[in-house]
């Protein structure tokens, strides 16, 4: 499973904002990279969240549900 960070550039303190977390949802942008589907659907939802789309940017995570599950 991949999970992506979501952080907003904020140019006045050259620094990066988190936004929030997205889990991986390859199933509606197949054909593109696992970075531009994440990106879009990143834009997508935290779109309105921000003055500026075009300053969203991810960091994929890619997390293995077993370890998720042992720290249950």
């Amino acid at each position: 499973m991949v999970t992506y960070k979501v952080f907003s550039k904020d140019y006045e303190l050259k620094r990066g904002n988190l936004i929030g977390v997205l889990v991986e949802r390859r199933k509606d942008l197949r054909g593109s990279t696992q970075i531009e589907s994440g990106l879009k659907w990143a834009k997508l939802t935290f779109g309105p969240l921000v003055r500026d789309r075009q300053a969203i940017f991810i960091v994929p995570n890619e997390v293995k549900l077993v370890e998720t599950l042992e720290g249950l």
